[in-house]
């Protein structure tokens, strides 16, 4: 079951952590034992309580990881604590399909935009992140800036179908093939010169086209890096995960542009690239394999600081 705060934050155009916080508090119990009911279990039934740890919103983390605990506590289970990014790095695994390591992977989100080499469960090399936004905070403010509402990624990707991208070129943010670093404070800059040009300028560009220039501009870059970290390092299959990985232009130009280099593309379901359960579990399961359990005295982190982290933000 995926409980959804859209309806929640809509009319802020964006996430309010205290309302998050809140919503998680009044979601929680419901959710879980909705989740138990659809799937016929007991907790009695279970083997271990998985839950996210960080990084995230603090209050968001305390109020999950403080429920989690106290379950597995009331429940006599083990507790396994996993990492937000890593969640995401296994969501591609709900495909009911082993990806071949090493990877590359591709974290883009909302909060993050990162570029790994994944060489096996629970071990990352960081090749490159975001030095400013992530690429689906880009598409949040864009659409903010759009008039289309939150959340943005979405609205932009539906709008930017009936488009023309060379109605309203922008361009490439960070395009530097010599880092795999990247970086969208910029693009969103020239979004908002774009629009505030469109008077004096006479130009006949529709919003269905900015949408469309806009985000091709962003899904370019993304795919340009991923394909040279997959060259670089000679490696044959790429995983791409996260909310910005339901993005129907990302999906259908990475499998295109990767074909001419023998690349394969693993891509999780759309329902498992945006924030959810399921890809937590599948994170977990290595820790259980592996009984890599957690004490009740584990407490959340909001930005990926620890030196004991497997994944770095």
């Amino acid at each position: 079951m995926l409980h959804s705060q859209d309806s929640v934050h809509t009319l802020y155009g964006g996430i309010v952590p205290e309302f998050a916080s809140r919503a998680h508090i009044e979601a929680m119990d419901h959710v879980v034992r909705n989740t138990l009911q659809k799937a016929e279990l007991r907790l009695n039934q279970l083997h271990a309580v998985a839950v996210t740890e960080g990084p995230g919103l603090i209050g968001s983390l305390i109020v999950g990881l403080s429920f989690g605990k106290a379950l597995a506590y009331s429940s006599n289970l083990p507790l396994i604590t996993v990492n937000h990014l890593e969640g995401h790095l296994a969501s591609t695994q709900l495909n009911n399909h082993d990806i071949p390591f090493p990877h590359i992977g591709l974290l883009v989100s909302g909060g993050h935009t990162n570029l790994y080499v994944v060489d096996s469960p629970g071990h990352y090399q960081l090749l490159g992140k975001t030095l400013d936004d992530a690429a689906g905070e880009a598409f949040d403010k864009g659409a903010k800036m759009l008039g289309l509402g939150f959340p943005g990624g979405p609205m932009i990707d539906q709008l930017a179908k009936s488009g023309d991208p060379l109605k309203a070129p922008f361009p490439l943010p960070y395009p530097s093939t010599k880092s795999f670093d990247f970086s969208f404070s910029g693009i969103k800059t020239s979004l908002r010169y774009f629009l505030q040009s469109l008077d004096t300028q006479n130009n006949k560009a529709t919003p269905a086209d900015i949408a469309a220039g806009y985000q091709a501009s962003i899904i370019e870059v993304l795919v340009q890096k991923t394909i040279h970290a997959a060259i670089h390092h000679g490696i044959k299959d790429i995983a791409i995960v996260g909310g910005v990985a339901a993005n129907s232009l990302l999906r259908e130009t990475i499998q295109k542009r990767s074909s001419s280099h023998k690349l394969r593309i693993h891509l999780p379901p759309l329902q498992y690239c945006t924030d959810n359960g399921a890809m937590i579990a599948a994170a977990a399961w290595h820790g259980y394999l592996n009984e890599n359990f957690a004490s009740l005295n584990v407490e959340p982190f909001s930005q990926q600081l620890q030196k004991s982290s497997k994944v770095n933000a």
